[in-house]
């Protein structure tokens, strides 16, 4: 079985061929690895009963095995759901269960808990991948429907239940909808049971997947999992330039990535003082223009003359201010700035390996080889034409004379 994305009507993987895991997790979206898979259990202990099961779009649930199914990830089963069942693919099975639902706050109540019936047959396989044909066609008859009763929202996604008796209706909106008339117009039209499930756009991006500004898939549909807030301030601290074009992801917020390094330039920002605190000197009042913070630099100017910077590092800087704490004032800026050397040779290397960025490059040919031989191709010429036989010379002599002169009037 072939994920949606990349399958073709036989079933068969059209994108990766089979060479990835599209036979039993469907392309390794939100995967979980069973490392614990080849490690058998202490004696005495009996295997976790709990299964991890997804369905469409990475949305996982987790189900108690009361009928002690021998289960494998990449099996087909049908699932209890509040009204009839549903299908969906097992992703994890053992241990490593028990590792997730504690990490997601999943309490191990066999009486509240969801149970798995069977395996899927062939009829529940059949009547299930009917219901998934229907949604795409069903998803653009239901965005028109919201369109012509004005509705300020988006139908970004449709999922059927496994047994085709409820489609649920994933959408997008700014403020609150009132769509009972679209729920009216939905089930007359399909008729079906109508679930609708407002997402946010984070949500979104993670149901529908796609490539990011990287050449990556989306961290969102891939392994992300918790969506925290970034803000305005994480670009800041970064000293990113604040261009909403470039900072937007295709959710149209801001990049989740902006908070991956966030906490490292918090602890380098430890040992720089504020920008706002002004150095004063007998020569003048600096003010802060820029800071590097991977060098520990900060470029100071004194009021009045914007256009000349001087640099220092942060110790030098927390030093002026400790002394102006104290009410001293340094002489100038010049003397410390005297004393940072700059760096005139830029060393591109990577930081694990301290391997130089063009150690592939073939190194590049002088051309004096290629102007000596063409000198001596040159040569060699001039001197056979020298050398010829006199025969020769004798023969174009008279091959030259032989030839018809033509007069004036063209006759010869």
């Amino acid at each position: 079985m072939a994920c949606a994305s990349c399958s073709t009507k036989d079933g068969s993987p059209k994108g990766c061929k089979n060479n990835g895991t599209c036979g039993t997790d469907s392309c390794n979206k939100l995967t979980v690895f069973d490392w614990l898979s080849n490690m058998s259990l202490p004696n005495g202990e009996k295997p976790f009963n709990w299964v991890e099961v997804r369905y469409k779009n990475g949305r996982k649930e987790y189900y108690y095995n009361s009928e002690n199914l021998t289960l494998s990830i990449g099996d087909i089963v049908a699932t209890q759901a509040q009204s009839g069942h549903d299908i969906g693919m097992v992703t994890l099975t053992g241990e490593l269960v028990r590792v997730q639902m504690k990490r997601k706050n999943i309490a191990e109540n066999i009486d509240e808990a969801l149970k798995i019936y069977r395996k899927a047959s062939q009829k529940d396989i059949d009547i299930w991948s009917e219901a998934r044909d229907k949604e795409e066609p069903m998803k653009v008859k239901a965005r028109q429907f919201a369109i012509d009763l004005k509705l300020q929202m988006k139908i970004s996604d449709i999922e059927f239940q496994g047994d085709a008796s409820k489609a649920t209706f994933y959408y997008t909106a700014e403020e609150r909808v009132d769509f009972r008339e679209l729920i009216k117009v939905f089930a007359r039209e399909f008729r079906t049971r109508i679930e609708m499930k407002q997402v946010g756009f984070r949500q979104e991006a993670a149901r529908l997947g796609g490539i990011g500004s990287c050449g990556r898939e989306l961290c969102c549909s891939t392994w992300l999992t918790d969506f925290r807030s970034v803000s305005t301030s994480a670009a800041r601290y970064q000293q990113l330039s604040l261009n909403p074009q470039k900072l937007a992801g295709q959710c149209g917020k801001l990049k989740c990535c902006l908070n991956y390094e966030l906490d490292t330039y918090m602890d380098a920002l430890k040992s720089f003082p504020k920008t706002d605190i002004k150095l004063q000197t007998e020569k003048g009042t600096a003010v802060c223009q820029k800071t590097d913070i991977f060098k520990g630099h900060m470029w100071y100017a004194y009021e009045g003359e914007w256009m000349n910077w001087h640099k220092i590092t942060t110790e030098q800087a927390n030093e002026i201010i400790a002394l102006n704490n104290k009410n001293k004032k340094v002489a100038s800026l010049e003397e410390y700035a005297s004393s940072v050397t700059e760096d005139t040779k830029t060393e591109f290397g990577n930081v694990v390996g301290q391997d130089s960025l063009t150690r592939f490059d073939s190194p590049k040919r002088s051309n004096k080889r290629k102007n000596n031989k063409r000198k001596r191709n040159q040569g060699n010429k001039s001197a056979t034409s020298n050398n010829d036989n006199p025969n020769q010379k004798n023969k174009r002599k008279n091959n030259n004379k032989r030839k018809p002169q033509k007069t004036n009037n063209g006759a010869k």
